[in-house]
Formats: structure tokens, sequence, C-alpha cells
């Protein structure tokens, strides 16, 4: 019983099916393809200046900063990679496109982050041991510099990352980034007026324990998606009431809802009606309650008659 409702059919008084066809709909991270790829940009010409800035001065703390920088020009370029892969129709085996690459690039970008906290601690660690010489003045001028691009990139990624997990990948990156560039500018000024050496392993302590429950986070929405869970703010049961409240449905089962990519709820459904039910009804109520009240775009209703028997599945 695969009707399809939104294309003029006409299916019998046992079967109904509502699956979203219509025009390709756009993912949250691609309404914010722009600004991420302006931070890119900006970020990976700063990341080869700092580089050779650290060289020229012999500043490991700055040298370990374009290391940031480096893994930020990565995961941004990631970001930017799966919504270019994601706008590629589906085909063939890929019945939803390519929309997955986005939740991927946010995973790897959450290992990339775990990677530099990781090493931030490290880092922190051998310094407590073997303070650095740090340079004053070339130093505090390089990372001021990257202080002002990360906070450029930050305020470009803010609004992306309160929709896409993709895009809040790459922003808490260049966040964890522009602490380091912080933690760098603090640390060179103790040292300058107080001689306190112990001053930038601390700092790089506290940025690299700072990253890691932001990085938990977003690899824990990540993981949800892969494994279709519903997304935490939809109550299951809740939508599985307000279906069967529907005038002339006698039963739902096999709900399920689950996201695609970020911005992108999927649902299915099994409605079964009452003798004499209005389908056409019953599956346009039913597509309605769950793009308004749970943000469902791709829904997938499979309306059944109460005298409807289905046979087990075979495994």
């Amino acid at each position: 019983m695969g009707h399809g409702h939104d294309h003029g059919s006409t299916p019998g008084p046992d079967s109904g099916d509502a699956h979203a066809h219509g025009p390709r709909i756009g993912t949250a991270g691609e309404r914010h393809q722009k600004p991420l790829a302006i931070a890119f940009g900006i970020t990976a010409a700063y990341a080869v200046v700092e580089v050779v800035a650290g060289i020229m001065t012999g500043s490991l703390a700055l040298i370990s900063d374009a290391a940031h920088m480096g893994t930020d020009v990565l995961g941004l370029g990631l970001a930017l990679s799966a919504i270019h892969l994601a706008k590629r129709p589906a085909a063939g085996q890929r019945t939803y496109g390519a929309y997955r690459l986005e939740v991927l690039a946010a995973i790897i970008n959450g290992l990339l982050l775990f990677g530099v906290a990781f090493y931030v601690l490290y880092e922190a660690f051998e310094r407590f041991r073997n303070p650095p010489e740090v340079l004053g003045v070339p130093m505090l001028i390089v990372a001021v510099v990257g202080l002002i691009i990360n906070l450029i990139s930050f305020r470009l990624l803010t609004a992306g990352a309160k929709e896409s997990l993709n895009v809040k990948g790459a922003y808490l990156e260049v966040l964890a980034d522009m602490l380091g560039s912080v933690g760098v500018i603090i640390g060179a000024i103790v040292i300058a007026t107080t001689g306190f050496q112990y001053a930038d392993p601390i700092v790089g302590a506290a940025i690299g324990l700072f990253i890691l429950p932001r990085t938990w986070k977003l690899m824990r929405q990540a993981l949800r998606i892969i494994m279709e869970v519903a997304p935490p703010d939809i109550d299951v049961d809740a939508a599985q009431r307000d279906l069967a409240a529907i005038p002339g449905v006698d039963q739902v089962h096999d709900l399920h809802i689950w996201t695609i990519t970020s911005g992108m709820e999927a649902a299915s459904a099994h409605v079964v009606i009452k003798d004499g039910a209005d389908w056409h009804a019953v599956l346009d109520q039913s597509r309605q309650i769950l793009a308004e009240r749970y943000r469902v775009t791709h829904p997938t209703i499979q309306v059944e008659p109460a005298d409807h028997t289905e046979e087990p599945a075979a495994f």
C-alpha cells in the first residue's frame, strides 16, 4: 500500500500513504554556507601567517596555537564539503541523498576537538615540568591578530550553530581556538609583567578542560542522529496520542520519528482507521499534526482499515 497521495492517484479504501515528495528541502547547514565559507577563508589564511610567525619567533605557544588553527581549517573544510555533497540529489541506493554526511562531519569535528583538548592538557603538563621561554611583543601581536580573526569567524558562525549540528562542530572549534588565543595573550602579559612562567600551562589546562564537556555534548547529539533516536525535544508518545485522536482513527502503531540531518525531521507511522472513515482527511490531518506540532518535514503515513491483517515479517 504505497500509493502517492500527493500525486493525484486514487487508492482504494484500504490503503493510503503520505510521503513528503516535493521540492528539495535545504538543510540547516546549507542556509549558513556563506558565513562558513568566509570563516574558512580567513582562518586558513591566518593559520599560514601564524605558522610562519611561530617559526620566525621560535615561539612554541604560537606554533601550538597554529596547530589549533589548522584543526579549525580542517573542521571548517569538512563542514563545507559535507554541505556541498549533501546538495547532491538522491540516486540509486542513496534514497535520502547525502544528508547524513553533515552529521558524520560533526562527529569527525568532535574527534578533532577531543584530540586538541587532550593535546592542550598534555602540553600544559609538559610546561609545568619545563616552562618554555615566552617571547613578549612579537607573540602578543600575532596572538591579538589571531584573536580578532577568531572573533570574526565566531560571529559568522553563531547563528548557524543554533540550527545545524555540522556548523556547531565548526563553531566549537573556532571557540576553542579563540580561547587559545586569549590564553596566549593572558599568558604573555602575565609573564611579561610578573615573570610567572607557569601562567602559560595554567591557561592551557583551563582551555583543555573547557573544550571537553562541550565536545562531548556535540558528539552525543551527532550519535543520537546516527542511531536514529527521536530528537530530545519531541515527545513520541504525545505524537502518537495526537494522531490517535484524529476523528476516524482507531489506533496508531509503529510510529518512528528521527532526524535525517539538522533541521530535517522524518517520521513514519501506521494509522488504523475505523469503518467508513475518510482516509483522505485522516491522511491530511496526520501530516498537518506532524508538521505543525513536531516539525516533521518528511512524513510517511500508511493508512490501514481496521480489518487489515499484516503478515509477520520474516527474519
